[in-house]
């Protein structure tokens, strides 16, 4: 058996022109343009491409983007003064803050300081609580993205066992509870579960988000099982140079999985498509408006 590649960049490029149908439709009708404000501060440089990327796309579907970027010294007091002002600005109706911050910098208390209704990460403790409590909330854009890839797949998830390996506040955390919602029966495993693979072993659908390359071996998986591996990690090849690879060892896992994400190409691109749809759905919510079907959990 060979699993089938899931191809998350095609399922993106059908997102964004969803989002961008109905971002024309919504200005059409409604004379409302969503607007997407992403902050930089410091100089990394990761983060300066994916704002760039972000930026990118935002104009792409036809929402208002701005940045700040702003100096890698920049204080506590300044970063928050400038999230006020775009939580008061009626013309933003998502809020990006790009992370990591410099070391200076408190993160929670950044995140915190979004409006919760603007914060499309879905970082914010107010959404993380909604989620956890079947309350509509702003969903974390990758454990989102990964959702949209398995209910592709698999139509429904009720039923399924589910293992989520990692336990972040970005992806883990957030994934269990969409698994959860969609009445999977979930496992959260991590660095310190005992006997790893038998728990993995379990999964109908495994969600590697540990961050170790290539950790979850072939042999750890149910055959059959659905393997969404959000990992991205850049390991060193002998004379060759660096390359991208998953928390999970794709040629031993499609040999035994139903399908499987390859690294790049899987999860990565669903993250700025969610990040699009989610500031749609912040739209359409402050606004009082419908929000389109299928674009959250």
């Amino acid at each position: 058996m060979t699993a089938k590649i899931i191809d998350g960049k095609a399922f993106a490029a059908q997102l964004r022109a969803r989002v961008a149908e109905e971002v024309a439709q919504l200005r059409s009708a409604h004379g409302v343009q969503p607007g997407l404000a992403v902050v930089l501060v410091g100089e990394d440089p990761a983060s300066q491409v994916y704002v760039r990327s972000k930026g990118k796309a935002t104009v792409e579907v036809g929402m208002k983007s701005v940045e700040h970027r702003l100096p890698a010294d920049t204080s506590q007091v300044a970063l928050l003064e400038l999230i006020g002002e775009l939580n008061a600005d009626p013309s933003i109706h998502g809020i990006l803050v790009q992370l990591p911050l410099p070391a200076h910098l408190d993160e929670t208390l950044v995140i915190n300081a979004i409006d919760p209704d603007k914060d499309v990460d879905g970082f914010h403790i107010f959404n993380a609580g909604r989620l956890a409590t079947g309350q509509k909330a702003m969903v974390p854009c990758t454990p989102l993205g990964c959702l949209m890839l398995l209910r592709e797949e698999l139509g429904t998830l009720a039923g399924l066992e589910a293992v989520v390996i990692g336990r972040s506040n970005i992806v883990g955390k957030p994934m269990a509870q969409l698994l959860l919602r969609d009445s999977c029966t979930v496992t959260v495993a991590h660095s310190r579960t005992r006997d790893l693979p038998s728990v993995v072993r379990r999964g109908d659908i495994v969600v590697a988000a540990v961050g170790r390359p290539q950790m979850v071996k072939g042999d750890w998986l149910k055959p059959g099982a659905t393997v969404i591996d959000v990992g991205i990690n850049r390991v060193d090849r002998p004379d060759a140079g660096t390359r991208l690879v998953g928390d999970v060892e794709f040629d031993s896992a499609v040999k035994v999985a139903r399908a499987i994400t390859p690294v790049p190409g899987g999860v990565g691109p669903m993250t700025i498509a969610c990040l699009l749809a989610n500031t749609l759905t912040a739209c359409c919510r402050i606004h009082g408006l419908p929000e389109p079907e299928g674009l959250t959990a």
